[in-house]
């Protein structure tokens, strides 16, 4: 498995904090969120990474396979997985640069035999509820079904339509991956270069593909804003071991 560290990003949302540097390289609980995804990978027997750079991209560090998106200030997620060329790769963990997940997340994906699968957090109320005064201004509806995904990405109003969140990281086999890129060819260049990972997983489900939905319970974060860095910062610092605390003891299996 290669995992691909999508890392192009403004991060728009965090201010003065990311004008030289992206969001991949802030700091929290001693390391930066990419040193964080790093370990976890390596813990989880994933050492074949690559970081998809834009934004700064001069600040990341340069032992690391780097693979540029030019484009970055004016595509999503799914351009700058592109400019890392999947299919070239194998089998292909997705890895959104701006979050921080126990191993098991890695090792869970990694050990999946679906050609494409996602890991969801089915604890994901108690984090929101602590980042939003209004939890469904934010979340995405995710609906599943004996490990199977049947709707996401979309606004609601019911908190039953929010069975888990999408936890920002997603397993494409070669042939997984053959199925994203036949959509994304089928359309309009502008369409396919905004694309958010969301959007394509319900493309892909309108298709009819098949989508493993590994559950998970906390034990990750987005750092969507500089008040979700602060709020981590703090809760590491004064309350380690909360539900959503994606640190380990380092060597433990």
């Amino acid at each position: 498995m290669h995992a691909v560290i999508l890392a192009a990003g403004c991060g728009s949302r965090m201010g003065r904090l990311t004008r030289r540097r992206p969001k991949a390289l802030l700091r929290l609980g001693g390391r930066t969120l990419l040193q964080w995804q790093l370990a976890a990978l390596a813990a989880a027997g994933i050492d074949e990474v690559s970081v998809v750079g834009g934004h700064a991209a001069e600040a990341l560090p340069p032992v690391l396979r780097q693979v540029r998106n030019p484009q970055w200030l004016h595509s999503g997620p799914i351009a700058s997985l592109r400019a890392a060329q999947p299919q070239r790769l194998g089998t292909v963990l997705l890895v959104y640069g701006d979050g921080v997940f126990h191993p098991d997340y890695a090792r869970a994906l990694r050990a999946s035999s679906a050609d494409i699968a996602i890991t969801v957090d089915r604890r994901w109320h108690k984090l929101w509820s602590l980042r939003f005064a209004d939890v469904l201004s934010d979340a995405e509806t995710l609906r599943m079904r004996d490990g199977r995904l049947l709707e996401i990405g979309a606004r609601s109003h019911d908190l039953a339509a929010v069975e888990g969140q999408f936890t920002g990281l997603v397993r494409f086999s070669a042939r997984g991956w053959a199925q994203a890129q036949a959509l994304l060819d089928e359309l309009e260049p502008a369409a396919a270069q905004k694309l958010d990972t969301t959007g394509l997983l319900a493309r892909l489900l309108r298709r009819g593909a098949a989508i493993e939905t590994v559950a998970m319970d906390g034990r990750w974060c987005e750092v969507d804003s500089a008040r979700d860095l602060a709020l981590y910062r703090w809760l590491a610092y004064r309350c380690p071991g909360w539900s959503h605390d994606w640190r380990w003891a380092e060597g433990a299996a």
